[in-house]
């Protein structure tokens, strides 16, 4: 009886605001300059992304195992950019930084969903270049559409569980310290520092959540990447090793791009304190700029998809030289 009580009482306890304030760039006086670049990435991360979907479902040559994979990353993308930047863009540009307790968990939710996506999506397009270099004969029976299409559909099942226990634990918080979130948008750790009550177990599953989907998928990629140059090094000609590694050249620039910033961030926060500002700006950065970058890296430095689009201009520009004559 006394333990059903003491439960009680706990429950009582637990104390939610209606509303968090996100606080955003403070004190600086051109910060409606930044949000404009953000609104500026934004549209470019949307129509890009957009395209190359298109292109990858349209196209039945690029039905194939990788472009699951490269159509699968631009899906993460753009989800992660709708998720993040039209919500900043309501907050500061209308003037009302509130959001509501359901919607911040919401928010959370989508943002580390698709978040996490990118990384795990990154992992299986490094195993599937670690297959096609070195194992070329093999690859085929190893990955087919099917078993790369019943891979991300894994991976989905397994990062909506994680991510939806992660955030629906949020709701055990007393948030009594302040409902004013250091950040630009509700993040497990900015709204974990507002908690009043023992939030151990949820810093440990924010800490495991970072190592399943930031440390173990650089590892293996690493790893991966490992096995690709011991093989290439095994090839005779230097032709053969650049033409071999000009197909991984996309997906490392990919990998940069996503692991580099946030490995910065955590050197410059151990070296250093960072003020709140330069902490959001540079967070934001390194989760907006790779949504527009990714597809543009695939469609300047995949052969495929540049082929597909001189045909369609091609298509388009005759036409239009014929109707002038």
């Amino acid at each position: 009886m006394s333990t059903l009580n003491a439960s009680f009482v706990q429950n009582m306890a637990i104390v939610h605001p209606e509303y968090f304030f996100i606080i955003g760039l403070s004190g600086i006086p051109y910060s409606s300059y930044y949000y404009i670049f953000l609104f500026i990435t934004y549209f470019i991360a949307v129509i890009m992304n957009s395209i190359v979907l298109l292109i990858i479902a349209l196209e039945r040559s690029l039905h194939s195992p990788k472009y699951i994979g490269v159509f699968n990353l631009a899906l993460a993308d753009l989800g992660e950019t709708n998720a993040l930047i039209p919500n900043m863009m309501k907050t500061f540009f209308s003037d009302s930084q509130y959001i509501s307790y359901n919607a911040c968990l919401a928010n959370m939710f989508f943002v580390n969903f698709f978040i996490t996506l990118q990384s795990v999506t990154l992992v299986v397009l490094a195993i599937d270049r670690f297959i096609a270099i070195c194992l070329p004969l093999r690859y085929h029976a190893l990955l087919n559409n099917t078993v790369m299409s019943l891979v991300f559909l894994v991976v989905w099942a397994f990062n909506t569980s994680l991510v939806a226990l992660s955030t629906s634990l949020m709701t055990r918080l007393s948030i009594c310290k302040s409902n004013v979130v250091q950040s630009y948008y509700c993040g497990y750790g900015p709204v974990l520092r507002l908690a009043c009550n023992d939030n151990s177990i949820y810093i440990f599953i924010t800490n495991l959540i970072a190592a399943l989907f930031l440390v173990a998928p650089l590892c293996i990629i690493v790893l991966s990447y490992m096995g690709i140059f011991f093989a290439l090094s095994k090839i005779t000609t230097w032709e053969a090793r650049l033409k071999a590694l000009k197909t991984c050249v996309s997906h490392l620039m990919l990998v940069g791009i996503y692991f580099l910033p946030v490995i910065c961030i955590y050197i410059a926060s151990s070296i250093t304190s960072l003020t709140p500002n330069a902490r959001v700006i540079s967070i934001s950065l390194s989760f907006t700029l790779p949504p527009m970058l990714n597809p543009i890296i695939y469609v300047l430095n995949t052969a495929e998809i540049r082929v597909l689009i001189r045909k369609v201009l091609k298509k388009r520009i005759v036409p239009i030289r014929n109707i002038s004559k």
